[in-house]
């Protein structure tokens, strides 16, 4: 007979990916809401110290353990890759006229290098369905983003762009291979304290004025940001790469601009063409050939 503790861990295991899917995807939405009144790095740089701050104080009042010294560098080093590469690329790709669409197409080549990666270096083994719904997931990340990429971007955003993508691919591999053990409250202080500063060196090394308009979007945007995401959503992030392949885990990043576009559409009105919703369903069903449980891996 199962533990009340162990089903409850199973039924959260199981409402886990939704949950990141949905966490993640608005994440999108607030930096739409807060960006035009911060500059990018200047607006990530409040967000992680207001991150940083809220763990501080909740790292004084639970006194937990602190990582070793090698903990605290696996910690910082993941923080860089996953919140300093990763949001920093998406926020000046955008900032620098390259269409979201076209950011969310980049980025969703992830799971198939993340997917190539591992298969190399972490031994898990992609079987031939996996493939075949990486490849389904690009087709439909395409169709969704797929006449929403209108614009002139420079050189500059496209490398932002790509430093978005390597930052997130390898930050989520290393993450799996050496951060699973540490404790969050301390672990996550480590990353995000070593995102403020490369956050805040990026705004002064850009010229970026660092002034904040405190609008009530602004701040909207900013507590939606901490909370939802930078507590929730990479609390999810990280729970899940602990229980999951890393294949699998990936893989959920092509719900993501799908589900962004239907926020977008009921939130500012954007429209949303047939060949998306068709998007949609072809990046559904990419993730769950990537998922199905067979009596083979």
């Amino acid at each position: 007979m199962k533990e009340p503790r162990d089903s409850l861990v199973e039924a959260a295991v199981f409402a886990a990916p939704a949950v990141f899917v949905v966490l993640w995807a608005s994440g999108f939405i607030g930096a739409k809401f807060g960006m035009p009144y911060a500059e990018p790095m200047t607006f990530l740089t409040v967000r992680m110290a207001a991150v940083v701050a809220l763990l501080g104080l909740i790292a004084l009042i639970t006194r937990p353990v602190w990582p070793s010294r090698a903990g605290v560098w696996h910690s910082a080093v993941a923080g860089l890759l996953v919140h300093g590469c990763y949001l920093g690329g998406v926020f000046v790709a955008i900032d620098r006229r390259l269409p979201a669409g076209l950011v969310a197409l980049v980025v969703s080549l992830q799971p198939v290098l993340t997917s190539t990666i591992a298969n190399r270096l972490l031994g898990e083994r992609v079987a031939p369905r996996q493939w075949s719904g990486l490849a389904l997931g690009v087709v439909g990340v395409y169709l969704v983003v797929h006449g929403r990429t209108e614009g002139e971007a420079s050189l500059g955003a496209w490398a932002a762009a790509t430093v978005a993508l390597v930052g997130i691919t390898a930050g989520t591999l290393y993450q799996k291979r050496f951060g699973g053990g540490i404790e969050w409250r301390t672990g996550f202080f480590v990353q995000y304290a070593a995102s403020c500063v490369l956050f805040g060196i990026a705004a002064l090394a850009f010229g970026e004025s660092l002034r904040v308009q405190w609008t009530g979007e602004f701040l909207f945007a900013l507590i939606w940001l901490v909370f939802v995401l930078s507590f929730g959503a990479i609390w999810l992030l990280y729970f899940l790469i602990r229980r999951q392949a890393a294949t699998r885990l990936v893989s959920l990043f092509y719900l993501t601009p799908p589900l962004t576009a239907l926020m977008a559409w009921a939130l500012f009105d954007e429209r949303l063409a047939p060949l998306a919703l068709l998007g949609m369903a072809v990046c559904v069903a990419g993730v769950a050939l990537v998922n199905w449980r067979t009596g083979t891996p």
